[in-house]
């Protein structure tokens, strides 16, 4: 019986040897931004999902492969909400456990956010009807350290490479929506120590990050948008597309006519829920990952 005991307790521990857990990124105290009250997780009847808000301290959730399928790719990924809640099933853990088990490595991003109090999607919400202007402000303040914990999060990576078990030369970096603004912020600020080697963003807030010059050894890209989006993100897609297109530098471009704002890995029977699979044919055609089984 002990016996027994003992085989089950080492299947269980192996079993979860490539389990998520979580992990503090260092960051410094903003001068100009202060949050009280901690981190909010909650599930939000305004935007059906779970979400987390009030985040001032920057974290990564890791989701590691089963070592047998492992590819040695790494995807960060920085969930939306603009900038004032993370998205953090559908754009964020969802994501994470179908990179999973294509042997991805996933890191989820817990970025800083704009302080709120007890409801930060209610915030947001009555902002937009209200005074719209004042997210601008908010999310201003803010941008810069939410790119700053991007930029950690890639250093984290890159520096326990041999731990994670990834490629430091093979270590991406994917954002929805405010997450895709994120992105962005740390295409035009990396230095070599925080290059990420690949870009993904997805329905990119460009109006939070507008589009700019990249850098001249920016990485390859691919965005994801849908013509029909709510907030209007499919010309500041397009326009992203072509800066990287008239540098030369290799970029692709998926627009589906039909996919709203922030679908994520939402089901909505559109061809826009197939988007995580030409993501995965495109890292596979550009030699950013393998397929596995």
């Amino acid at each position: 019986m002990r016996k027994f005991i003992s085989v089950i307790v080492i299947i269980f521990i192996m079993g979860n040897s490539y389990a998520q857990n979580l992990v503090s990124l260092p960051f410094e105290k903003p001068e100009n931004v202060e949050w009280s009250g901690g981190e909010k997780n909650y599930f939000s009847e305004i935007w059906g999902t779970q979400v987390n808000t009030n985040v001032s301290a920057p974290s990564l959730e890791i989701y590691r492969p089963n070592p047998e399928n492992s590819t040695g790719t790494a995807v960060i990924i920085a969930p939306g909400g603009g900038l004032y809640a993370l998205s953090i099933t559908s754009e964020g853990t969802e994501v994470a456990q179908w990179l999973q088990k294509k042997g991805v490595t996933a890191l989820v991003l817990r970025y800083r956010l704009v302080p709120t109090a007890e409801d930060g999607v209610a915030e947001i919400s009555e902002l937009a009807e209200k005074n719209p202007s004042k997210i601008g402000e908010e999310v201003g303040k803010v941008i810069p350290y939410s790119v700053s914990d991007g930029l950690k999060a890639i250093e984290y990576a890159r520096t326990n490479a041999k731990e994670l078990g990834i490629d430091p030369k093979k270590i991406g970096f994917m954002g929805f929506s405010a997450g895709g603004a994120v992105t962005m912020g740390v295409a035009y600020s990396y230095v070599k120590s925080n290059r990420p080697d690949f870009l993904v963003p997805v329905y990119p807030w460009t109006d939070a990050m507008p589009v700019q010059k990249p850098q001249p050894d920016s990485p390859p890209m691919l965005i994801i948008c849908a013509s029909d989006d709510g907030l209007g993100l499919a010309t500041g897609s397009i326009d992203l597309y072509n800066s990287w297109y008239k540098e030369k530098i290799t970029v692709g471009l998926h627009m589906y006519a039909k996919g709203g704002h922030g679908f994520g890995m939402r089901k909505n029977n559109l061809p826009s829920d197939k988007w995580i699979e030409r993501f995965y044919e495109w890292s596979v055609s550009e030699g950013i990952t393998v397929p596995v089984n």
